[in-house]
């Protein structure tokens, strides 16, 4: 890359994921890759091995969003510094290995502020960004779907607007008459005014969107139709299982955030019951709140689950603190209380470490959604999981009442079935709404009987 024509100047820092403010933050237009030094900071009461880990991560990061980390430079200090988080001395070292590797841009892996981010620019001659930068810059080339391009420029906007900058008089629009004189509305005020009618007008989109997902979810129940939600750390492996359960056609690479959009498919199980199971967006290590925030249409989806399947990556090198991370979302939005099933991925890679990490878990599942290993024990157990929620019920339905029989069949699962001369004796398991609303066919009414 040496040979490569001057790509900055002294005035111009246009880095890797683009200029805050502008429209376009991707790097596939790029005629080259852009070259990029990671900078990490252990603060006080962290270890150097955690930081070099999430460096690591910062690095797969970095080139998923379609540049190269040439170099790492890492720190130790008690507190970030207020004006560069790095201090000044720490600042001219980046900006010196920068020069010597010719890179456009260092990307730091914690959030920095804007003031911090200004005055590193200014230090480093060349873009100064963060993880967070990133992964929106990640996120807006993977969104496919209107509701995903929304939610990923919503976040982008969130992000952006505290880090508008402008140039003062410069910018300027001045009147010519008496009482118009001087200095009148910047640019600056201008850009954040025009972002925020924006930000108002996706917030309002995404709330309808937020609505109709609600009314769809109290539609699911009243038919009494359970749904799974497949969560997990990014790249653990959700997509190839949902292919594997549903044969969902959903995107599969090996990178990070390659599908964003959720999408469910209807899967049968042994016991005859049929759940809706939700793929949904991957979560990584100091996930952007503009991010959790701009998603949670999306992420409904797992609040209102009956069941979560996490899906553990068993040949990361450090699983429990993918687990931990994915915890730490699902507090954020309020799904920590949803009945969690380990789903230990991976086992052709890692057999050892998914034996271990499932002698941790009881109930939980070791398997290869590759290979298809493992398949039917998740079947058998998310069948066991969900009958927690059931009754088993006696039924008594007329000749004449097939539709009964068939919605029987449709919303429980059928343990027995015979004729009588006064109709069809069924057994059945079936949920608290359909058991009410099969009430009048209950053969002994005071019948409460548990999935056990």
């Amino acid at each position: 890359m040496g040979d490569a024509p001057t790509r900055r100047g002294e005035e111009s820092h246009r880095g890797a994921f683009g200029e805050f403010g502008g429209e376009s933050t991707g790097l596939i237009d790029r005629a080259f890759r852009e070259r990029i030094v990671l900078a990490g900071v252990t603060l006080r009461r962290g270890d150097q091995e955690t930081t070099e880990a999430s460096l690591d991560e910062l690095a797969q990061l970095v080139d998923t969003a379609g540049a190269d980390a040439v170099a790492r430079v890492h720190q130790s200090r008690e507190s970030p510094d207020a004006a560069t988080f790095v201090g000044s001395g720490k600042a001219e070292e980046i900006r010196e290995v920068s020069e010597e590797h010719d890179a456009d841009t260092v990307v730091f892996d914690d959030e920095l502020s804007p003031a911090q981010q200004g005055n590193l620019t200014a230090i480093l001659k060349r873009s100064a960004l963060d993880r967070t930068a990133v992964i929106l810059d990640i996120f807006a080339q993977n969104a496919s779907s209107l509701e995903g391009k929304a939610q990923v420029e919503l976040a982008q906007l969130r992000y952006r607007l505290p880090r508008l900058r402008g140039m003062g008089k410069v910018l300027s629009q001045q009147g010519g008459g008496i009482g118009t004189r001087g200095p009148g509305e910047t640019q600056l005020e201008v850009d954040r005014r025009r972002l925020m009618r924006r930000v108002s007008r996706l917030e309002a989109d995404l709330k309808r969107v937020r609505r109709h997902r609600a009314t769809q979810s109290k539609a699911r129940r009243r038919t009494s139709n359970q749904s799974v939600a497949i969560v997990g750390y990014t790249n653990s492996g959700k997509s190839t299982l949902l292919n594997q359960l549903t044969d969902a056609g959903v995107l599969v690479e090996d990178r990070l955030f390659a599908t964003l959009d959720a999408t469910t498919r209807r899967l049968d199980l042994p016991g005859g019951e049929s759940v809706y199971m939700t793929d949904t967006v991957g979560f990584v290590r100091k996930l952007p709140h503009q991010l959790v925030d701009a998603f949670k249409s999306t992420l409904d989806v797992v609040v209102d689950a009956d069941l979560l399947l996490h899906v553990v990556d068993s040949s990361d090198p450090d699983p429990i603190g993918s687990i931990d991370a994915v915890h730490y979302v699902l507090r954020e939005i309020g799904a920590d209380s949803v009945p969690e099933l380990y789903v230990f991925n991976k086992a052709d890679l890692a057999p050892v470490e998914a034996a271990r990490l499932a002698s941790r878990e009881p109930d939980s599942v070791i398997v290869s959604a590759t290979t298809g290993e493992g398949i039917e024990g998740i079947l058998t157990e998310i069948g066991s999981r969900l009958r927690v929620f059931t009754r088993l019920l006696s039924l008594l339905i007329p000749f004449d009442r097939g539709d009964i029989l068939a919605m029987t069949h449709r919303e429980g699962e059928v343990l027995s079935e015979a004729a009588d001369e006064l109709g069809w004796l069924v057994e059945a398991r079936l949920d608290e709404g359909s058991a009410g609303r099969l009430a009048e066919f209950v053969v002994d009414p005071d019948q409460s009987g548990s999935s056990g």
